[in-house]
């Protein structure tokens, strides 16, 4: 079938896990029961040995649309032609207290009599483990023979044949007319709930009506509403009912270059993305969604290594082994190889992320519930090893594996880590070596003005002793360790602007000049700190660039309003799709930016 771009998606899921649904019908991907268990559907990373479940027309013309149902996560696919129309329901039903584990899928002849072919061809265990295949009728087993001892059951009313460890079909629908396809985890001696006589009806009710209640709790009702509703429900399909964590990515091996080896397995939770969920949560008014994230962080806290050091990441249940491997009987996306599962940066040390946890927990403890005596105590160990650790080179941000630097956001943030302790400290009166954290944070602060601030070009640089530029530095004004007005960022600012800055889209660093990453090839711009980008233009009070910037951003995002990690030169997306990090960047900014439009007086 040849490989879509990976814009051509949209996704649904059940707060356990997603599915990947192509413009074409194709649902390429998925994980199976959970976000980072192996995948039963992966054509996306090898169109013939993945395997695939597509329902579409047999039509020789045709054109795609795909819309979400309004404020919901139900996917429509449409197909449209002359010899009639056709479309495609796809949803999982969301189950708050009994899981299901279930995609439901719904064809529907518009117009016409439309001849439709169903090709549902599950392989178990990154397409590693064979299955054998029961057909009884009204519903076939797919019953893994790998460890997984995993069974899939699809249940149709529709007549299949098996052919290749695949339930295949033709049928026609007319105009009015509609069939419906149930694929759902068989356990042996557990009844299914789908056979049910209008179980799909009201299942397709139940879901919507679930999305809508959700995101009617949203205090966001400023410009780009949509927009940022759109955002938060991505960012609830990637959350975990059960832990509360949120993954980076639902994918894993989906390329940053065509044809490169930035290959990487996002389906965890990473540390560093804590502040910045609990702020979007926060201030979108989700305060459940934020309870359950910071339970999950302090799970963490209670985990710390003997030392008083985190990892900088975790599986979705905490666990702390992510063992990197790779698959080499799957070519990749467009023959991108290799395609990596687990993430072996989980054991680089990477020192922003104190800062990160701490602003979180900051935040938590003041927009949400005052945090407890147990964690405190965890937190003294985590702020006393930053205030020995600062120092350390380390492998930054971007996660380079090309050697260690002693990187300036890594600085930044270890400030932020010791002054979000202090600031917890006084305002709920905790027990604390005050003093020495003073002290330190201090002596951060004046290594970063006096070491990383470059005088001839006017900027602090990516790392001590270079020349580079980093968007990670956008963070700066934002972390309020230097005012977004001061004359040294306004400079810095400018640099980047220079020499990250293509038209309204924003590099993480110039590759060529900055610090390697190990890798070879090229990279595409990264979204995120294109709403960096433009928040930080807000907060200089350059509020016309800033909505110029973050408004043209907001073309790039695909036709349902998804951003993958980053944008090729012709804005296709790269890297894995979607991004929680950018749709948290583009919620971010679309509040301040809105903030400060609507406090100097703008109309509209």
């Amino acid at each position: 079938m040849g490989y879509l771009p990976i814009e051509n998606y949209g996704i649904i899921g059940d707060l356990h896990t997603v599915a990947l649904v192509g413009m074409n019908g194709s649902i390429d991907f998925m994980s199976f029961p959970h976000f980072d268990s192996p995948t039963i559907f992966a054509a996306i990373l090898d169109d013939k040995k993945g395997g695939r479940f597509q329902i579409a027309p047999t039509f020789t013309n045709v054109r795609h649309k795909q819309i979400y149902l309004p404020d919901t996560n139900v996917l429509l696919t449409r197909f449209l032609s002359h010899e009639g129309v056709a479309e495609v329901s796809d949803f999982m039903p969301v189950e708050m207290v009994n899981p299901t584990n279930e995609m439901v899928r719904r064809v529907k002849t518009v117009r016409g009599e439309v001849e439709f072919r169903l090709h549902c061809g599950p392989r178990f265990d990154y397409a590693r483990a064979s299955h054998r295949v029961e057909n009884n009728g009204k519903e076939v087993l797919f019953i893994s023979e790998g460890d997984d001892k995993l069974a899939l059951r699809l249940r149709t009313d529709i007549p299949v044949e098996i052919q290749d460890g695949a339930a295949v079909a033709k049928f026609t629908l007319r105009a009015g007319e509609s069939a419906s396809f149930v694929l759902e985890m068989a356990e042996p001696g557990v009844e299914s709930t789908t056979a049910a006589p209008h179980y799909v009806s009201e299942s397709f009710k139940e879901t919507v009506n679930f999305w809508r209640r959700w995101i009617s709790q949203s205090q966001y009702q400023g410009r780009w509403q949509e927009t940022v509703n759109r955002s938060a429900l991505v960012l609830k399909l990637l959350t975990s009912q059960t832990h509360g964590s949120i993954v980076a990515a639902p994918t894993l091996g989906l390329p940053e270059t065509i044809g490169g080896e930035r290959n990487w397995d996002y389906r965890y939770t990473w540390i560093r993305d804590a502040s910045f969920t609990l702020y979007g949560l926060i201030r979108l008014g989700f305060t459940d969604e934020a309870a359950a994230f910071m339970k999950w962080i302090e799970g963490r806290c209670h985990e710390l290594n003997p030392d008083g050091s985190l990892q900088i990441m975790y599986g979705i249940d905490g666990r702390h082994d992510l063992t990197e491997f790779s698959l080499p009987h799957l070519e990749g996306y467009c023959k991108s190889s290799p395609v990596r599962v687990g993430n072996g940066a989980y054991d680089q040390l990477q020192l922003d992320i104190y800062g990160e946890l701490m602003d979180s927990v900051y935040l938590y403890n003041t927009y949400g519930q005052p945090i407890h005596h147990d964690l405190w105590k965890n937190l003294v160990r985590l702020v006393n090893w930053v205030v020995e650790n600062w120092r350390q080179p380390d492998e930054g941000i971007w996660e380079v594996r090309g050697g260690r630097k002693e990187f300036l956001y890594s600085r930044v943030m270890c400030w932020v880590a010791i002054d979000r302790g202090i600031r917890i400290a006084q305002a709920r009166s905790f027990p604390s070596p005050l003093s020495r954290w003073f002290e330190v944070r201090n002596e951060i602060y004046n290594e970063i003005f006096e070491r990383y601030w470059d005088f001839d070009l006017q900027a602090f640089v990516q790392y001590k002793g270079s020349k580079s530029m980093d968007a990670a530095n956008l963070l700066m004004p934002l972390v309020k360790i230097i005012s977004p007005q001061d004359p040294r960022w306004l400079s810095t600012l400018d640099r980047i602007k220079k020499e990250l800055v293509d038209d309204s889209l924003v590099y993480r660093y110039n590759i060529t000049d900055a610090a390697s990453d190990g890798l070879s090839g090229e990279e595409g711009t990264f979204t995120m700190c294109t709403f960096w980008y433009a928040e930080t233009l807000a907060r200089a009070g350059d509020l016309d660039e800033a909505r110029f910037i973050f408004e043209k951003a907001l073309g790039y995002a695909n036709h349902l309003g998804l951003y993958a990690e980053e944008l090729g030169p012709a804005g296709e997306h790269l890297g894995n799709f979607p991004q929680a990090f950018t749709h948290l960047g583009l919620i971010s900014a679309a509040i301040n930016i809105n903030l400060r439009l609507s406090q100097a007086g703008r109309q509209g």
